[in-house]
């Protein structure tokens, strides 16, 4: 058959998924590329407003990519550019009145580990949840769970609730959903991610070198954007074995649109073998499962659920307003029986936490090079607690609140192709709030702080037409008005090819933030969300500064990615109840820093359809607080020194598979050296490691049709070997006897998902 026959013949059919051919009415080619991306494995980088609105007709099945190319650009107005043999840019064909000029995010290494991860030229990293292709343990894009494959970036407790990234603890990341920040990230205590990924349309993941338009965060960010256009209808449902959810896309008009998805977990309902090895993981050494012999904990009720909204309403083709809403809910009870002079006597305790957000952003464009945005903003973060002790007639009520108001404005103006400007202001205000309350003895305390934070920043970049050299320099000042107290944060990134296929990467950073969180007691909160948010007192409590600096080498040809980075960090302000200790300095109060050197390596080798990784992390991170362990440096809480991952994934037409390895060095704690009644004395501070961790896992994805819609099953393994990885040793003492408590990893933990697009 003849080139030009085959595209008179696609001009009336195309292919839905992988196997049936079938002729349709016109398709929007915002679906179609996702399948041609992962048919000939390739990417497409385009601008939304490019493909918005444009359909095609099209059969994938005979066509080579470059005739299925050809095709769409008879049929549309849209113009293919090819950057290598992977990347492709879509624009719109120019025209002899008008030419626009669209500025793309220039993508360095394309599906960096799998599709849907990129590499930048700005130093980030982007996951694009509907490009996602498939990691090891995951057969969903969950963000902060995929964010970990990533060199620099681990969970020593295998929770998205405690991401470590380059020796951070979790509450120094700064977790963004549409510009809001957020004081939850997990469900289920942090066993599953809190932002469900069905209307998510970037995740930006920054180690070093971020905008100046950053700012409460000294380790790591993760910056979540929903979809800005007004795409077509398209509604989604999906089902595993922890929760359902569900989506819908519903265009009223040109101008209005609204995006809603929901999801709420079957674990109150069905017990399946996922929630068993999540329970077992997560309640474990918690007051749930630490009943003593006279009491009975039972009819444990556990549930979670988030909704998430966003409606688009574009005023003028220069003026559109965005509402975003968002409401993440967890909650567990359980009852406790006990026997007290003979009579059983039965109580409920219970936790609930939740994080709702709430942003209206107001978008103009001025012109082709000048747009502002203004955003106000609302989150609320609450974490209660009610805990009875039958045996001793107490009831234990704990609440921390988080409240934070704020506005932005922010400005970008494009000079030239080469030179923009991006300037702007924020208004915040952040209220903490902690409870307690006790019956016997009668306790009572409520203390509050509020903060309000005024910050400016202005940022410029510069990339060379030929995209070999980039130079981001920017300046943020804060200014933190109870306190009196300024702060000038510089931030760096310089990206320069050097050779062909040979880039150098510098990065540098000082930042800021005024919240954390702590533990005062270990059972605090029933002993499962011991964490609580408190803010800087600028004595006791410190506002808490880094700085940070790194060099990196990429080597891109071929579908081959190596890279070596190797980073300098120091943070200052941090406090010992906010490192979690468990030795002799669990009840101390001190004032300190941490410094890490590091290197992350990776090697990343692609082929038509298979991909694998070999990713290698060494870091030394050590404590140094003013008056413990003579001042001299020990390791820290987080030091996990080396860190291997080796995985692959293989595509054929529907079907994905991926197997990865994980292993690790085991992280510090400390031993008990004698004990005198219940008093331990211990050896030097974190002088001893757990064992090494290891764990094997595996995923696979079948997407098919159904009908005229896409469906697709998948299976996950997650530690197939069901290793018992320690992930936390420490030491109780009663009567002259030391008791060991140890907290395992999850075991071999199974899931099913299925899922339908209409």
């Amino acid at each position: 058959m003849s080139k030009s026959l085959k595209i008179t013949l696609s001009y009336f059919l195309f292919l839905i998924g992988s196997f049936i051919l079938k002729a349709q009415e016109k398709q929007p080619i915002k679906q179609l590329l996702p399948v041609i991306e992962k048919k000939y494995n390739v990417s497409f980088s385009y601008a939304d407003n490019t493909i918005k609105n444009v359909t095609v007709n099209l059969i994938l099945d005979d066509l080579s990519l470059n005739e299925i190319l050809d095709a769409i650009e008879i049929q549309t107005e849209l113009q293919f550019n090819n950057l290598d043999d992977t990347y492709i840019t879509i624009t719109k064909k120019p025209t002899v009145e008008k030419f626009k000029f669209h500025q793309l995010e220039e993508v360095v290494v394309n599906n960096y580990l799998t599709s849907g991860i990129h590499k930048n030229n700005n130093g980030s990293i982007t996951l694009k949840p509907e490009q996602f292709g498939i990691l090891p343990g995951l057969t969903e894009p969950d963000v902060l769970h995929s964010i970990q494959a990533l060199p620099g970036i681990v969970s020593v407790d295998e929770t998205v609730s405690n991401i470590n990234v380059r020796g951070g603890t979790h509450d120094q990341n700064l977790i963004l959903y549409d510009g809001i920040r957020m004081y939850q990230s997990g469900h289920f205590f942090g066993l599953i991610s809190a932002f469900n990924p069905r209307l998510t349309k970037e995740v930006s993941i920054i180690k070093n070198g971020s905008s100046a338009k950053y700012g409460e965060s000294i380790s790591g960010i993760v910056d979540m954007k929903m979809d800005d256009e007004i795409n077509e209808e398209e509604y989604g449902l999906g089902v595993n074995l922890i929760n359902i959810d569900g989506y819908a896309i519903i265009p009223f008009n040109e101008k209005t649109a609204i995006q809603i998805a929901a999801r709420r977990s079957i674990t109150d309902a069905i017990n399946t073998p996922t929630y068993d090895q999540y329970f077992k993981r997560i309640f474990q050494d918690s007051d749930l499962t630490n009943a003593n012999d006279a009491s009975i904990s039972k009819n444990e009720s556990f549930y979670f659920y988030d909704t998430s909204l966003k409606f688009l309403y574009d005023l003028t083709e220069k003026d559109n307003i965005r509402i975003n809403f968002l409401n993440v809910y967890n909650k567990l009870n359980y009852e406790e029986e006990s026997t007290v002079n003979s009579e059983t006597e039965a109580s409920e305790s219970q936790l609930k936490q939740q994080n709702l957000a709430l942003g209206i952003t107001y978008n103009r464009t001025w012109n082709e090079d000048f747009t502002t945005s203004a955003q106000a903003y609302f989150t609320k973060y609450d974490l209660d607690a009610t805990n009875y002790d039958i045996l001793n007639n107490q009831r234990l009520i704990q609440e921390n609140k988080v409240i934070e108001g704020g506005f932005k404005l922010d400005a970008n103006y494009n000079f030239s192709p080469t030179f923009s400007l991006n300037s702007g202001i924020n208004f915040s205000e952040v209220g903490i709030s902690n409870f307690e309350d006790v019956n016997n003895p009668v306790f009572q305390s409520y203390i509050k702080y509020v903060l309000h934070t005024i910050a400016a920043y202005s940022e410029g970049t510069y990339e060379s037409e030929n995209k070999n050299t980039l130079i981001k320099l920017g300046l943020r000042h804060n200014y933190f008005r109870k306190f009196d107290k300024h702060l000038l944060e510089p931030r760096l990134h310089i990206s320069q090819l050097v050779f062909n296929h040979f880039r150098v990467d510098v990065s540098a950073e000082l930042k800021s933030q005024s919240s954390s969180q702590i533990i005062d007691l270990q059972n605090d909160f029933l002993g499962i969300e011991k964490r609580r948010w408190v803010l800087a007192n600028n004595t006791t409590i410190p506002i808490q500064q880094s700085k940070q600096a790194s060099i990196g080498f990429r080597y891109h040809k071929n579908k081959l990615l190596m890279s070596l980075e190797t980073y300098a960090k120091k943070v200052d302000g941090i406090t010992t109840r906010s490192q979690g200790f468990q030795n002799q300095y669990q009840f101390v109060n001190d004032i300190g820093n941490y410094e890490i050197y590091g290197i992350d390596m990776l090697i990343n080798k692609r082929f038509n359809n298979f991909s694998t990784w070999l990713s290698y992390s060494f870091s030394e991170n050590n404590y140094t607080f003013n008056n413990l362990n003579s001042g001299n440096k020990f390791p820290n809480n987080f030091d996990i020194t080396h860190r291997i991952s080796f995985a692959g994934t293989y595509q054929w037409k529907g079907l994905k598979t991926a197997l990865g390895l994980n292993w690790r060095s085991g992280k510090p704690y400390t031993k008990p050296d004698s004990v005198d009644g219940d008093v331990i004395t211990y050896q030097e501070p974190n002088s001893s490691r757990l064992d090494d961790y290891l764990r094997l896992d595996f995923s696979s994805t079948y997407q098919f049709n159904l009908g005229k819609h896409q469906g697709k099953v998948g299976l996950s393994l997650w530690n197939v070997l069901d290793n018992k990885n320690v992930l936390n040793a420490y030491f109780t003492a009663e009567d002259d006897m030391i008791s060991t408590v140890e907290n395992y990893s999850l075991g071999i933990t199974p899931n099913l998902s299925f899922s339908v697009v209409f």
